[in-house]
């Protein structure tokens, strides 16, 4: 388990670029050595990648949620009329 654990925290570190380059070299060497290790690193990559996608729907989610609030609703027309003369003007 122990081993586990290091193994995804150099993963990890190899992934966010924190390695000291004598480590991140080592790390690259045991990836060639290693198929499952690398097996490990592609699928650790992925779900970072779809951590990282979800996140930014959520925020899309958010600002739009934001966006339909000051432009729609009647309580903050006077915002959404500044809002809309600043880039009329241009």
């Amino acid at each position: 388990m122990r081993t586990s654990l290091i193994e995804t925290e150099q993963i990890e570190a190899h992934l966010l670029q924190l390695s000291n380059p004598g480590d991140a070299l080592v790390f690259e060497a045991k990836l060639l050595l290693d198929d499952e290790l690398s097996d490990k690193l592609y699928w650790q990559k992925s779900t970072y990648n779809m951590v990282k996608l979800y996140g930014r729907n959520q925020l899309k989610k958010e600002i739009e949620a934001v966006h339909q609030t000051l432009f729609r609703e009647t309580a903050h027309k006077s915002f959404s009329e500044k809002i809309r003369q600043i880039f009329s003007k241009r």
